[in-house]
């Protein structure tokens, strides 16, 4: 009996094109879910809205996030690809429609459902993409979370785009992109057998128990992280104008880490496969707190530079820290994803307070110290995770 050449076995497991799909997808449906942040300025002038309402907006969308592991159990325990599938659409309409809001309460109620869409797709997409990579886990999740990455670039140019071109109340017809994707991902997924252990349905409590010991880790990570995080994507375009005076120069620093962090985000799971996820993840998590130092210590042309080396390395964590879920979530792939993602949510949304807070108190530049040794606290935690990629 003759051996399968080494190539060929990959291709069987590593199913490119389905997995540049599901990623291309991801690029476009998030690209509608970072619409709020460009149009708030435009929706709180026609609705009359105070800061606190605006600022409520955000929120609303990611209330959903905290019923991510119960998503995840429902979507362990019925098809995952139906989730995947009508995502794209669900998240479309609403978010194109949001400029013909009448009043707050119905963009409050489209944002909602907004929320609740991004929930069912990032939930259960990141087990799709953990089944068609085989045992390139690291390399699936690179090509996934690149779509993400640069979704986030790209939304907010689509956004002011679309409304400068049809008005607020006229860009609605972009939705068709999204129905678009739903309908490609329908012929692409429709018959694809991806299934979990029905044997053992596992509750949510029960999930947490058998996963806890990678769970408990990576939460305690992404709070560790989550500092850098907030410091730099919440607060890095008015550290620059505070310092330079230059409101250009601001945004074009907060697009300069994003676009290396694409790079970062591809990278990132590909060297995890071949030198092991702890492995990455104690370099990304040793460069990035150490680039961050290092800019808010230096002024000119080092900082944009070791700004690089942050977005590279702060934002690579996320597709490896997907593949150590998914490696060892084996009864309960969705719901473990749930947890993981509703963590992450959870570290965002109050990191980011207490990161202001800090700001408040003692000044940006010295936040960013803070943040840096922050940072440094996550790699204990790196050292608890499993040594070996399963």
């Amino acid at each position: 009996m003759t051996r399968k050449p080494s190539h060929d076995r990959e291709s069987v497991d590593f199913k490119t094109g389905r997995i540049v799909v599901l990623s291309l997808c991801h690029f476009i449906h998030d690209i509608y879910s970072s619409f709020l942040s460009p149009l708030l300025p435009l929706l709180i002038e026609k609705l009359s809205m105070s800061l606190t309402q605006a600022g409520f907006l955000s929120s609303v969308m990611q209330i959903p996030a905290l019923m991510n592991p119960y998503i995840g159990i429902l979507a362990d325990r019925i098809s995952v690809r139906y989730f995947i599938i009508l995502a794209p659409a669900l998240t479309a309409v609403p978010m194109s429609l949001i400029g013909t809001a009448p009043s707050y309460g119905i963009l409050l109620i489209l944002l909602f459902i907004t929320g609740i869409s991004v929930s069912l797709f990032h939930v259960p997409s990141p087990v799709m993409i953990s089944r068609l990579a085989g045992s390139k886990k690291g390399r699936g999740m690179s090509f996934y979370m690149t779509g993400g990455e640069l979704a986030r670039a790209v939304g907010p140019l689509v956004a002011v785009g679309m409304v400068s071109l049809y008005g607020l109340e006229g860009f609605y017809p972009i939705m068709i992109f999204g129905l678009a994707a739903s309908a490609w991902l329908y012929f692409n997924f429709r018959e694809v057998p991806i299934t979990v252990n029905h044997n053992r349905k596992l509750s949510v409590l029960q999930t947490w128990r058998e996963l806890r010991f990678i769970l408990m880790p990576l939460t305690a990570i992404l709070l560790a992280r989550g500092f850098m995080h907030a410091s730099i994507t919440a607060f890095l375009p008015t550290f620059i104008k505070l310092e330079t005076g230059d409101l250009w120069l601001a945004g074009a620093a907060l697009t300069l880490f994003e676009i290396s962090g694409v790079g970062g985000v591809f990278a990132a799971g590909f060297l995890s496969d071949r030198f092991g996820r702890r492995r990455i993840l104690l370099i990304s998590l040793l460069g990035a707190p150490l680039s961050l130092l290092i800019f808010a210590w230096v002024g000119g042309w080092v900082r944009f530079l070791t700004l690089l080396v942050i977005g590279f390395t702060l934002l690579s964590t996320t597709p490896v820290m997907l593949a150590l879920v998914q490696e060892h979530a084996k009864s309960s792939p969705s719901a473990a994803n749930g947890f993981f993602m509703m963590a992450s949510f959870m570290a965002r949304s109050a990191i980011v307070v207490l990161v202001g807070l800090i700001g408040d108190l003692i000044g940006l530049r010295a936040t960013y110290f803070v943040s840096a040794i922050m940072g440094l606290t996550a790699i204990p935690f790196i050292l608890m995770l499993p040594k070996r990629n399963l």
